[in-house]
């Protein structure tokens, strides 16, 4: 999926890298609060959801070459996080809706969720 696609079905505000959304598609969603989990799980075709906004989930993502994460709930990032983001190239999207709206939207059109292989 498109991530302007995604932008719109979600009715995001793009916080940064909208010059780099045409460049990516995302293959699965993550919803998820437990950077741990994203460690353990994600991989780089993620879309990660999630309701931190601290530099800790720009860290997590730039280790699992995840190019896009949109924050739920009308939170937004500190300077500080903004700024690494812009280091490496993230896209950050921001949008109303909730965690779990936000992930059952996405699957309702055809975003598939990570996968957990035991």
């Amino acid at each position: 999926m498109k991530l302007l696609e995604i932008k719109e079905l979600l009715d995001c505000a793009c916080i940064t890298g909208e010059e780099y959304m045409d460049e990516y598609d995302v293959e699965y969603a993550f919803g998820c609060d437990l950077m741990s989990d994203v460690l353990a799980f994600s991989n780089h075709k993620t879309l990660l959801l999630t309701g931190l906004v601290n530099p800790q989930v720009i860290r997590t993502a730039e280790m699992m070459d995840i190019a896009a994460i949109v924050f739920v709930r009308g939170k937004r990032p500190d300077d500080k996080t903004i700024e690494l983001a812009e280091k490496y190239n993230k896209i950050l999207l921001c949008t109303r809706n909730i965690l779990y709206t936000s992930c059952g939207i996405l699957y309702k059109h055809g975003l598939k969720g990570v996968t957990i292989n035991e």
